[in-house]
């Protein structure tokens, strides 16, 4: 199976960044369609750790080679006040990270912005790419995206049109982007290689019926955070086959077939919270497998410590799979380990950052979380 890398759409930049200024930004160009992975190949093995010569890393191509050099040398021999901090050249894009320290003065001593730097050099780079090919295509446009893919010149440029940047706003989230950048190959490697890197859908009989999950919530939501308009929103939403609560998965089903024990944290038992998680991560050490939707506070907490103790677990996810879903660093390499599989009872359905779920989605989740293991949710009290 050929990978498919998702597609960044190019000219994406914040309305709030003030682009003469000093800043931190985190780049990424994408070439032009009309080439195919023309950095570079990803290789290596997976298994090895960063800094090992055989950890996953892009043999850069003469054409990726001529564009790291530019990217180290030409941006600050031009921009002074300008660094890169971080970068990665893929087969078809590349990050970096900028460090604009004063506002950006020209060569000829006029103001500019950031824009301006990076069209000097995907100019450079142009340059040279055209030196190394020689290539020069008839005057054409990459289907659907009217971005013309020639020059004035008549000679193909290596970029696309425009640039994507995200601004760091503080040093957590700047360190997460440098992560996120030198795991790029890594992350590449992982979905070529790994068959289970891509969403599995449905199969995942869970027992549960629609009616049976209408009683719970009825029993376990107060009337005014369960009603008919909620209920007829939830079944929607819900993935359902044969008649019962069918799910979507990420990672590796096998686990499954283990004993699994839920995790779900109620207030009432906050006091006896201690003695629960004692309990859960005795259960893990003994072979079961803890399944949670990590609502709570202390099935976050209880979750994460198992699964950094080097214990598989199962989480259910608050939305549905989108055709190209990517996990974070750490989730992709837990799936990758068969330490981590990720289990939705939801269809996809764009949701802005600030919406809320309601009570009755998130119980929903913890009868789902019951109904895989076939256990109720307070089998930890029966634990000495």
């Amino acid at each position: 199976m050929e990978y498919q890398q998702g597609q960044h759409r190019m000219g994406r930049r914040s309305k709030i960044n003030n682009y003469h200024h000093s800043g931190t930004y985190h780049i990424t160009l994408r070439t032009n369609a009309l080439f195919r992975q023309p950095l570079g190949q990803v290789i290596g093995d997976i298994n090895k750790p960063d800094g090992d010569p055989a950890a996953p890393h892009t043999a850069l191509s003469s054409i990726g080679k001529m564009v790291e050099e530019e990217l180290l040398a030409s941006i600050t021999a031009h921009y002074p006040m300008v660094e890169v901090l971080e970068h990665v050249i893929m087969p078809e894009h590349l990050h970096f990270i900028l460090v604009v320290w004063k506002p950006l003065i020209s060569a000829n001593g006029r103001d500019t912005h950031l824009g301006q730097v990076i069209a000097g050099f995907k100019k450079g780079c142009n340059r040279h790419f055209w030196d190394i090919t020689g290539m020069t295509v008839p005057d054409a446009t990459i289907a659907g995206q009217g971005e013309p893919t020639t020059t004035t010149t008549g000679r193909p440029p290596l970029f696309e049109y425009g640039y994507v940047d995200v601004m760091p706003l503080d040093e957590g989230q700047l360190q997460q982007q440098r992560e996120y950048i030198r795991h790029n190959p890594r992350n590449r490697l992982l979905r070529m290689q790994t068959a289970l890197m891509a969403p599995q859908r449905g199969g995942i009989d869970t027992a549960l019926t629609p009616s049976a999950l209408k009683g719970y919530l009825q029993r376990e939501c107060h009337r005014s955070q369960f009603n008919d308009a909620i209920w007829q929103d939830l079944q929607a939403r819900l993935l359902i086959a044969n008649g019962h609560i069918d799910c979507d998965t990420y990672g590796d089903r096998s686990l499954l077939a283990a004993r699994l024990l839920p995790v779900v944290c109620h207030h009432r038992d906050a006091p006896l919270f201690p003695c629960q998680k004692a309990n859960c991560l005795a259960a893990s050490r003994n072979g079961a497998i803890l399944v949670s939707a990590r609502i709570a506070k202390g099935e976050q907490d209880i979750i994460r410590t198992v699964a950094d103790d080097g214990f598989p677990v199962i989480t259910i996810n608050d939305n549905g799979f989108p055709a190209v879903y990517h996990p974070s660093d750490r989730r992709l390499s837990l799936c990758a380990a068969s330490r981590l599989l990720i289990i939705t009872p939801w269809l996809y359905h764009y949701r802005r950052a600030d919406d809320q779920i309601t009570v009755a989605y998130c119980k929903t989740m913890n009868c789902l979380v019951q109904a895989l293991c076939r256990q109720k949710d307070d089998w930890w009290k029966d634990r000495p």
